[in-house]
């Protein structure tokens, strides 16, 4: 590549990288700033105070629980959005009758907008007229309606199934594509050979789409970790901060009670803990890649 080719293609990068920097790392640099600084509604202007607000919030027990409840609905969401993915793309992957309509009628979870499906789900989870109550009423299970939401037991799980159903098709769709790529000689090869299900599953269509699973794992991680709507408009957070997690607690902290400074604390910690899950993804998948022998 001559110089003249050099000064095209950062030519051609420019408006991008420009874009990014002004969307993107611009705020997350004023985020940083802004967590050095005290505010609050009675004293809305902005008080240096360095780390002072770091220490005052990593002191608090309150932030501990919002960090144990962000992953735990982050892995729970992720790892259950995976697998029914998974498993729904290999039915949809079937010739099996129908096999259009289905593929559309799963996708209609991840169409709806965020806050119109946790509102269907709030209304399921009623304890009075939920559709859920009412089911479990009628097989005997339980006699009166559960408050789903409102339990620190069972709002956490509430909302991770809501998430989940929400979620699902898009990682049904990302492995569908990828096991449409698999290659159908080796699977006849196997079957010849008188491989079973399981072992062609296990020997040839999972090594393929390995690739696009790790991808998967790390878009779904990202959205799941921000994801805002569900948990804000099922539960706000509760019962007791049973629900918190670090997108729905920036936003009590900064637009509810106009504690800036303390918003961008967890601002700033979140960026970090998910900058650590996917340098983990990405360790394990190194790790995990098959060594070419050196001659």
């Amino acid at each position: 590549m001559t110089k003249n080719d050099r000064w095209l293609v950062w030519l051609f990068l420019a408006p991008a990288v420009v874009l990014v920097a002004v969307l993107m790392y611009y705020p997350m640099l004023g985020t940083v700033i802004e967590s050095f600084y005290s505010t609050s509604f009675i004293n809305p202007d902005p008080k240096f105070v360095g780390l002072e607000v770091y220490r005052r919030i990593f002191s608090q027990q309150e932030f501990g629980q919002i960090v144990v409840n962000s992953l735990l609905w982050t892995m729970g969401v992720v790892l259950l959005q995976n697998v029914l993915g998974f498993f729904s793309a290999l039915l949809l992957n079937q010739h099996l009758p129908g096999q259009g309509l289905m593929r559309a009628l799963v996708l209609l979870p991840w169409v709806l907008p965020g806050v119109v499906a946790a509102i269907i789900w709030r209304f399921m989870y009623d304890p009075q007229l939920g559709l859920i109550n009412s089911f479990l009423i009628s097989l005997g299970v339980s006699d009166t309606g559960m408050a789903w939401l409102a339990d620190t037991d069972t709002a956490m799980l509430s909302a991770i199934v809501a998430a989940v159903w929400k979620g699902f098709p898009f990682s049904t769709v990302v492995f569908l594509a990828a096991l449409q790529n698999v290659d159908e000689e080796q699977v006849e090869a196997a079957i010849i050979d008188g491989a079973g299900p399981l072992r062609r599953l296990v020997d040839i269509v999972l090594p393929s789409i390995r690739e696009v699973a790790m991808i998967n794992l790390v878009l779904t991680t990202i959205l799941t970790f921000n994801y805002f709507d569900m948990i804000w408009v099922l539960t706000r957070g509760g019962p007791q901060n049973a629900t918190h997690i670090f997108p729905t607690k920036i936003y009590d902290l900064g637009f509810g009670q106009f504690r800036f400074g303390d918003a961008a604390v967890y601002g700033v910690f979140s960026i970090l803990v998910l900058v650590l899950l996917i340098a983990l993804y990405f360790a394990i998948q190194r790790s995990s890649r098959p060594r070419v022998a050196r001659a």
